[in-house]
């Protein structure tokens, strides 16, 4: 019975929609047993946001009578440096490790894997392989040969993607015909009419990838680009030519080809998260390392009943026959199993179809090698690992049966960590008990990185590397962690100029209060004993409640951060005379644990005793320089803002209170060379100093004002140290120039020029103004109209007729007179002026 032609019916789509939203449920999820009331095990009331129920649910870990909780993470695919959207992912993660360890002390096991056998991996191991004998050919047989092979893979490139250019286009007429028949793609709309996204940027990417390589081989012809930069800006379009042609003829038993590569990226990638303070895995595993353990690993799965293999040697997972076991295929996005493109994306780009497959969404378990890709023994033949399988072998391996947190990044969730969980509860699963095995129990999922509305991916080559980023300075690795905090670890997150203006105030206003309590400490005195019963404050109590609520709030770490600064302002708006000192350094121990707790302050720890965090301390080398200039200016400040006039001999015994070679009288100083720009500062601010005590002048308090203006914003800016001036004569606050107030002097010295820059305007505009006034001026209103246009005048030169001879009329000739005696007023003014009789 066909159903089409009740197909706008209202009780047809009733019925459909219904179908549809029955398929697209998350299977049931069994939350773990929990502790019962006589077991007196104390767990903190933790929710998280678990994907496989898309809700908080209640945390509680298998081993809930020791507080353990195995984890693991999928890691690095490593053909290429990470970028800020693996920043993105891993610092969120490290973020969560250290409040489930460090906050809620559970004992962790955290297991991390590289991937360093997968399609891109093979692709751009033998890309690399390739253009280095492409380049070492070149060399030897001339540019010609170059020219030739680029231009037949600009061709290639262009005809794969960007189909709606010529085929056969010449490399001078690439950007003319890019201009004319994508321009609806580069006036940002969408291919299909609606909204613009990875498939633009994408088409977008190949656009420019075509622009610079077609411009490098134009350049070529004329001479005009260097080698160097030319192989550079031809290799995108070079490596996939190379690779169709030679891929597959390469020794791929030779597996050094890659292997050179993996170790290289995997390198580089621990240099990089380490850098953003990420604590290291506990356990390290790689797909190299796991070849007989994922063969017996699909061999289980095969003799379980829901694997086969093909004739090629290749085995497939068997969805139908998984489900009809009563298990659950797709937990996380059941609503994507249909999804082609996600599907192929699962199955890597070297993946040729096949008509031996039982269903187009079954995935690969293992895959028959082609000429071209390394391959391992097996009982199908040789092959290598399906790229899902790995993670469920080495979890396995290390973890067990069942795990209590997986996680990894969104974009992962279907179909590899869908594929993951059929295949390992395919493993798992009893055939003697039909109850369906739950492999993970709670499932995470870091949001995304986005720039200008596209998730930053190596594919759509929109993306800055970690190396990169903090290379430059566009971030440090305690603002990109903050940026990371104030978004939250599941939501997406755009970086708009707003997010990064609000993690450097968060930034900030931790810095300045630091900056307090170090003060404080430092004029404690060295004998004090805190008095914990005194370190209490109602705020602060609040915002430990606040805190843990915040993370146990499915590590809510925007509210968290909230609760630090609300603080903080509560610290700086109360009366420090209602404060005792141990309440206020209770204060900053707490902020400073919280703060170890989160990553921001480099391998300090929760349990850290000290107060602050690194950036804000000086060096012990600098002090006693830096406190000498401070002192001497703080003092310069004070007399010469009073209303005693200086003089040279006041200025002499101000400058005679500070020893020549810094700090105080008999205290040591450092001597080292890293001491000396500090020893030089202090010497030219005496020198400058001296210059003043020479004679006396009634303007000696301005000019002493100035040099204490001079040693703050430059001499002592200029060698990275801030002079902060406080009220009530407290000591200025020497603290180290940051981020935030280089940002600040940039926007006063922008201002500062705009200001100038309109005032030059304006006295151009008046010069302007009176030039021409003076011009004017210099006209006699007896000769103002003697011009052709007029033939008779009176007495007085007032046109009384036009140049036809025609009689002017009265009302035309009263204006004339009105002009006439404002010019004379103008040149009468303008005689006088310049010592003129009148005519």
């Amino acid at each position: 019975l066909s159903l089409s032609k009740f197909a706008f019916h209202p009780l047809y789509r009733q019925w459909s929609s219904g179908m549809a939203s029955q398929a697209r449920q998350q299977p049931h999820w069994q939350p773990p047993p929990s502790p019962s009331p006589e077991d007196h095990i104390k767990l903190p009331p933790l929710t998280i946001w678990n994907s496989l129920t898309r809700s908080k649910t209640p945390f509680i870990p298998l081993d809930w009578k020791n507080k353990r909780v195995t984890w693991y993470v999928c890691g690095p695919t490593v053909y290429d440096d990470a970028h800020l959207g693996h920043a993105r992912n891993y610092v969120s993660t490290d973020i969560i490790r250290r409040i489930m360890k460090d906050y809620f002390e559970f004992d962790v096991k955290f297991v991390m894997n590289i991937t360093d056998v997968d399609d891109k991996i093979i692709v751009r191991g033998r890309q690399q392989h390739l253009l280095e004998e492409f380049n070492d050919t070149a060399s030897r047989k001339g540019t010609a040969c170059v020219e030739d092979t680029c231009l037949a893979a600009l061709k290639a490139y262009i005809a794969k993607n960007l189909p709606l250019l010529s085929k056969d286009i010449d490399p001078h007429d690439v950007s003319k015909q890019i201009d004319n028949r994508y321009e609806f793609i580069l006036n940002g709309k969408a291919l299909d009419g609606g909204v613009p996204g990875d498939k633009e940027a994408k088409i977008k990417m190949h656009i420019k990838t075509a622009l610079v390589a077609s411009a490098a081989m134009v350049s070529l012809k004329t001479g005009s680009i260097p080698r160097k930069d030319f192989n550079s800006q031809v290799q995108d379009i070079l490596l996939p030519y190379l690779d169709s042609l030679y891929g597959s003829s390469i020794n791929a038993n030779d597996h050094s080809i890659f292997t050179k590569l993996t170790k290289k990226f995997e390198d580089r990638f621990m240099e990089d998260v380490r850098a953003l303070n990420c604590v290291d895995p506990d356990v390290v595993t790689r797909v190299t390392e796991y070849g007989q353990q994922i063969v017996d690993f699909v061999e289980k799965v095969e003799k379980n009943g829901f694997a086969y293999r093909t004739s090629d040697g290749s085995v497939y997972f068997d969805i139908e026959a998984f489900e009809t076991a009563n298990n659950s295929y797709a937990r996380l996005e059941p609503w994507n199993r249909n999804d082609k493109d996600l599907q192929a994306d699962g199955e890597g780009a070297l993946t040729k179809k096949t008509s031996e497959k039982r269903s187009d969404a079954d995935f690969a378990l293992w895959k028959s090698s082609k000429p071209g890709e390394p391959s391992w023994p097996s009982p199908w033949g040789n092959g290598r690992p399906g790229w899902h399988i790995e993670c469920s072998a080495m979890a396995s391996d290390k973890l067990g049966s069942q795990i209590d947190i997986h996680s990894g990044g969104v974009d992962l969730a279907f179909p590899h960590h869908d594929n993951e969980l059929a295949q390992s509860e395919a493993y798992w699963c009893d055939k003697a008990h039909p109850t369906q095995h739950q492999w993970v129990n709670y499932f995470l999922h870091m949001g995304h990185l986005s720039i200008q509305g596209s998730k930053m991916s190596k594919s759509l080559k929109n993306f800055t590397t970690i190396r990169e980023a903090l290379g430059r300075g566009d971030w440090t690795p305690r603002g990109l962690r903050i940026v990371f905090l104030l978004g939250g670890w599941r939501e997406g997150i755009e970086i708009t100029d707003d997010l990064v203006k609000e993690g450097s105030s968060w930034e900030d206003k931790v810095n300045n209060f630091f900056l307090k309590m170090t003060d404080i400490l430092d004029k404690q005195a060295s004998n004090h004993q805190a008095d914990p019963e005194q370190a209490t404050w109602l705020p602060l109590q609040k915002a430990k409640t606040d805190i843990f609520d915040a993370l146990c709030d499915s590590f809510n770490t925007p509210s968290a951060l909230r609760a630090i600064s609300e603080l903080i302002s509560d610290y700086n708006s109360a009366d420090k005379g209602a404060l005792t000192i141990d309440q206020q350094l209770a204060i900053g121990r707490w902020v400073t644990s919280i703060v170890n707790m989160l990553g921001l302050n480099g391998p300090a720890t929760i349990s850290d005793s000290s107060i602050g965090w690194s950036g804000i301390d000086i060096p012990e080398y600098a002090k006693p320089y830096l406190t000498s200039i401070s002192r001497l200016r703080d003092t310069l400040r004070q007399q010469a803002r009073s209303s005693l006039d200086l003089d040279p001999e006041r200025l002499k015994h101000i400058a005679a209170s500070v020893p020549p070679e810094g700090g105080s009288s008999g205290s040591s100083v450092d001597a080292s060379a890293a001491a000396v720009p500090y020893q030089q500062l202090l010497s030219t601010v005496r020198s400058e100093l001296s210059t003043l005590t020479l004679t006396p002048h009634p303007s000696l308090n301005q000019d002493v004002l100035q040099l204490c203006d001079r040693i703050r914003d430059v001499h002592l800016w200029d060698i990275g140290i801030y002079l902060e001036d406080r009220a009530d004569g407290a000591p200025s606050l020497i603290r180290p120039v940051t981020k935030e107030l280089r940002t600040l002097k940039a926007n006063e010295k922008a201002q500062q020029w705009a200001k100038e820059e309109a005032k030059k305007v304006a006295l151009a505009e008046r010069e302007k103004a009176e030039k021409a006034k003076e011009e004017k001026g210099r006209v006699s209103h007896l000769d103002m109209f003697q011009t052709e246009e007029w033939s008779a005048w009176d007495e007085d030169g007032v046109p009384v007729k036009d140049k036809e001879g025609m009689e002017v009329t009265k009302s035309r000739g009263k204006k004339l007179r009105k002009e006439w005696e404002r010019q004379r007023k103008v040149h009468e003014a303008w005689r006088e002026a310049n010592g003129m009789e009148a005519p």
